[in-house]
């Protein structure tokens, strides 16, 4: 089957799915959406591919170190749950003989979420990140799957990075650099992801119009960021179509054109 659309990063994973974990997945299959979860650690990776083993079609899994999870980091009950405080010293050394167990599965078809957040950290955080980074960057090269890219506040060091260590292309999510930021990955080959933002501001539409749309993915970020008109609302695989409706308006395009190139670019890049 050729799915309609693809997110290409979600967390129904997550402990908020905990309860509905099933209709949200197949009210995204339903749809035509097909959907990757991805890890942010050991656990949550683990729960990435355990989920889609669920699921014959549709289902796919990411395994990595989100860079906030390599020191002291904000607690997320949506992703973790109840248990623990608002601040909570869980940091992770990247594990590489754990990672590269999980990634022997087939449904296994990336590296990441990985990267630098210069956002939310403590002084000594950048060092641990890149270490983290460059380390998972290696294992990507070394079992040849793309990387799945989260930055944030560090569009300029984590480019520096890939160019002296990255042999393999990937995706960065979420993107919400400038378009001097965007052209610097475009150039080295990584494809940009947009979310629900560009639904309720303008600020990248610049961006989108000038990323060639053999370059261009879409993606929820579930459960967070949701797309007008679901503003305010769980954010879910299946309202990545509101993101590729408009992707297609800011780049003067139909929707199916869109869509159909974002599932070609998608297929591609992740070998699936």
């Amino acid at each position: 089957m050729i799915p309609k659309y693809i997110d290409i990063h979600a967390h129904v994973n997550f402990k908020v799915f905990e309860e509905d974990q099933d209709i949200i997945v197949r009210r995204a299959l339903d749809s035509g959406t097909w959907f990757f979860n991805v890890g942010t650690q050991i656990d949550t990776s683990r729960a990435a591919i355990k989920m889609a083993h669920r699921y014959e079609e549709g289902v796919y899994a990411i395994v990595g170190l989100h860079p906030i999870h390599t020191g002291k980091s904000f607690h997320d009950k949506d992703e973790l749950g109840d248990e623990g405080e608002a601040f909570t010293s869980r940091g992770e050394v990247f594990n590489k003989n754990i990672y590269k167990e999980m990634v022997k599965d087939p449904k296994v078809i990336a590296i990441g979420e990985c990267g630098l957040d210069y956002y939310r950290m403590e002084s000594e955080s950048i060092e641990k990140q890149k270490k983290a980074f460059i380390k998972q960057i290696e294992l990507a090269n070394e079992i040849k799957k793309p990387l799945m890219l989260h930055i944030r506040d560090a569009y300029a060091d984590a480019l520096r990075i890939l160019k002296e260590h990255a042999k393999v292309k990937g995706v960065v999510h979420f993107f919400v650099g400038t378009p001097e930021e965007a052209k610097g990955f475009l150039d080295f080959g990584f494809m940009l992801s947009f979310t629900g933002v560009i639904t309720f501001t303008h600020d990248y539409d610049e961006v989108v119009r000038n990323t060639p749309l053999n370059m261009i993915l879409s993606d929820t970020d579930s459960p967070y960021v949701a797309p007008v008109p679901y503003r305010g609302k769980r954010n879910e695989p299946s309202f990545v179509k509101e993101i590729v409706k408009k992707i297609a308006e800011i780049k003067n395009l139909s929707e199916e054109e869109v869509s159909r190139a974002i599932v070609i670019n998608a297929k591609h890049l992740f070998d699936i």
